[in-house]
């Protein structure tokens, strides 16, 4: 079944931004890339990646991970169908929507349907940020969201040992034990709960600036300073110095021909008459 799909992020973070300042001054610190060999600042486009096995580093292009075709795809393979409670709590990890990506969403709404039907999600594998991932389709409401699966191998054992005997407990503190979880259960809403720390770092924010307990960022210390400007490349700008370049090199070209015209007909012999 080919069900054409977007994906899209079902989730966001929504903490308050801190970033690392100077105590004394309040200038604000940053990271430089800087090559351990040379010394020198590296600007992005300069940086490989590297795999250190033992005393010996293997370094990896851009090209070389390109080159790997497990990343290049775009589709979503379903490998199997399972029950929903088989898949462990611990693995799951980001979500993201599905929207059809057709004219016609009737396979997008078929396989919505027949997941919800047979109560099941489906076991997929796809490719995000150059690495082949492991995920889990299944239906929300009236869409379909994959989530991203943690392999087997990076599932960490718990690093104690359980206990050998089990303790004992009797019969009136376990059914207090069962009144207690009885009086809070409820229907779980995730809009009854708040970040409580976020809303107290917001509010600690808004005392200090009705203080005046601020200093004004670009006052201070001047307009910040992109590190690498050119990184960040304006593809509008870059098209027409293209087109610039290239009508240049075209003008040299025809200027260098027609000199070799004029040159070659100097130096051409006069017929003799005859």
């Amino acid at each position: 079944m080919n069900v054409p799909v977007k994906a899209y992020g079902a989730t966001e973070d929504h903490d308050i931004e801190l970033h690392q300042v100077h105590a004394k001054d309040g200038g604000r610190i940053k990271y430089q890339r800087r090559c351990e060999v040379c010394g020198k600042k590296i600007a992005y486009k300069n940086i490989d990646k590297a795999y250190q096995d033992g005393d010996r580093t293997i370094v990896l292009t851009g090209a070389d991970l390109d080159a790997l075709p497990a990343e290049k795809s775009r589709e979503i393979e379903v490998l199997q169908f399972v029950p929903a409670e088989q898949i462990d709590p611990l693995m799951l990890e980001k979500s993201y929507y599905l929207q059809p990506d057709s004219k016609s969403p009737k396979a997008y709404e078929l396989l919505r349907r027949t997941l919800e039907q047979t109560e099941k999600v489906a076991v997929v594998r796809f490719a995000l940020r150059q690495k082949t991932r492991l995920g889990v389709l299944r239906v929300r409401s009236k869409t379909m969201v994959v989530q991203a699966v943690m392999w087997a191998d990076e599932l960490r054992d718990a690093a104690f040992a359980a206990p050998e005997k089990t303790a004992r407990i009797s019969k009136q503190e376990l059914a207090m034990s069962a009144a207690l979880v009885e009086q809070y259960s409820s229907d779980f809403t995730p809009e009854d709960f708040d970040d409580d720390y976020q809303k107290q770092l917001r509010q600690l924010i808004e005392a200090k600036i009705e203080q005046g307990d601020d200093i004004d960022t670009e006052a201070t210390f001047g307009k910040e300073s992109t590190e690498e400007p050119g990184e960040v490349v304006n593809l509008m700008d870059a098209l027409k110095r293209s087109i610039a370049d290239r009508g240049t090199r075209q003008g040299k070209s025809k200027q260098t021909a027609d000199t070799k015209k004029r040159n070659a007909k100097k130096r051409s012999p006069k017929k003799k008459s005859a």
